[in-house]
């Protein structure tokens, strides 16, 4: 079986597809601490991509609660079960892939290793929604890391660097785009088997009960195409989402704001990186959630992810990167730092986002002798 390196768990591993590198890779950062749950993402992206017959309970984004919300149920805690936790040793995974779990004669030819879930187990979507790890006391206070907690936890299509359902497919019906990396489904050669369904860890790809071939998350294609960002990053009302490129074919730039984040600071952190994945979502971890937990989900580097995250203040490039979160429906590929503003530019070197590091704000006088008037402090 073909090797490949994978940077997020820091050594080669075992992939059976020996694709090509795409030109750029298309990726999301989420603020894990800014998200409400509001799900405005979740009905952008249903009543655009799956409104259809045979979709009712199919949703490309959706956003759970952690620790116990799943979509679908626990599909994130059946595999953990069958694979066991997650062997680090620094930056380096010890433990074996989900394409590296097959022993013996044929284990080269094996699928990656993974579970179907049960029609009825993408019936609740909200299952475990607000629900806490324990109880609160009245007038409980907590600060820093807390004892009682949860998370909102927002999914899409990872468009993984090494997309486990690509690899199972046996029709050969998934592709990962060169131009892009997104990663689609051609519906004219699949015909259902759906052992990508299986095979997937994030469990974002779908079998239309109607149509019968699978489906999944587009990745907003024909607005990438366009320069414009996906529906759920556009729509998203906490401003938790940016969306653009990672840098392939050479060294991270300091200029792109994806690499800036991801690969040159390390803030962001892909989910489930043990799986092999490489997946292309990553995410802020919530900086009150206990970090034995965040570790199982977004690997080693949660620590140092919160040391930069709690120093913002004292980061003008970093904290003015964050500040275009949302700033731009465009994709911005290059932004800078002068003075006290964040700027943000296209592919066509076109000025798309301009944001000033603090909110700027009037203090009005109580007393207005202009209009011989009395301004009170009311809301």
């Amino acid at each position: 079986m073909p090797e490949r390196f994978n940077w997020q768990i820091g050594r080669p591993m075992a992939y059976p597809y020996d694709g090509p590198q795409p030109e750029r890779q298309v990726a999301y950062v989420f603020d894990t601490n800014k998200c409400i749950e509001c799900q405005t993402c979740t009905v952008a992206c249903k009543t655009c991509w799956t409104s259809g017959k045979g979709q009712e309970t199919i949703f490309w984004n959706n956003v759970e609660t952690k620790p116990y919300g799943g979509y679908p149920l626990e599909w994130d805690t059946r595999l953990l079960d069958q694979l066991g936790p997650a062997e680090w040793k620094g930056k380096r995974l010890a433990s074996r892939t989900i394409f590296e779990q097959a022993t013996g004669k044929d284990s080269d030819k094996q699928p990656p290793f993974g579970h179907r879930p049960a029609v009825e187990d993408y019936a609740a979507p909200n299952v475990g929604e607000d629900d806490i790890t324990g109880l609160v006391e009245k007038g409980g206070h907590f600060a820093g890391v807390h004892p009682i907690w949860m998370f909102y936890l927002a999914r899409i299509c990872n468009h993984c660097d090494n997309p486990a359902c690509l690899a199972a497919c046996p029709r050969r019906a998934i592709y990962k785009r060169v131009e892009d990396g997104i990663v689609l489904v051609d519906q004219e050669r699949c015909r259902g088997y759906q052992e990508c369904v299986r095979a997937c860890p994030y469990k974002k790809v779908f079998f239309n009960v109607v149509s019968r071939i699978s489906e999944k998350c587009i990745g907003c294609f024909p607005r990438v195409e366009n320069g414009e960002v996906a529906l759920c990053v556009q729509s998203c009302i906490g401003k938790i989402r940016m969306h653009g490129f990672l840098t392939t074919r050479g060294e991270p730039r300091e200029d792109n704001p994806l690499d800036y984040i991801v690969r040159i600071r390390r803030l962001a952190l892909p989910l489930y990186p043990q799986y092999g994945t490489g997946p292309n979502v990553y995410y802020i971890p919530p900086i009150h959630v206990p970090t034995r937990f965040l570790e199982q989900l977004f690997g080693p580097g949660v620590e140092q992810s919160r040391r930069l995250y709690r120093g913002l203040a004292g980061d003008r490039r970093l904290l003015g990167c964050l500040l275009l979160f949302g700033a731009t429906d465009r994709m911005i590929t290059r932004f800078d730092v002068q003075g006290e503003v964040a700027i943000g530019w296209n592919d066509a070197g076109e000025e798309i986002a301009r944001v000033p590091i603090t909110e700027p704000s009037w203090v009005r006088d109580h007393y207005d002798e202009k209009y011989d008037a009395y301004r009170h402090n009311t809301t």
